[in-house]
């Protein structure tokens, strides 16, 4: 199972949390999301296209850091 790492500086809410977990969990592939409000952080797992999980973060409304 793959994992991916993402960095969203733009999370700053609880409400921030569960938008994106929503988002990307509707990917297909996505096994988890585990969004760190703390660590400005995204880590999925499971078999998504990267570029799909990076345009769900979007489609709810944050940037994904570079």
């Amino acid at each position: 199972m793959n994992q991916l790492v993402l960095s969203v500086p733009t999370i700053s809410c609880g409400h921030c949390v569960k938008a994106i977990a929503e988002s990307v969990g509707e990917v297909p592939g996505v096994g988890s999301v585990a969004v760190d409000f703390t660590a400005k952080t995204v880590l999925v797992t499971g078999a998504a296209d990267p570029a799909a999980v990076r345009e769900a973060i979007a489609d709810a409304g944050y940037e994904v850091a570079r």
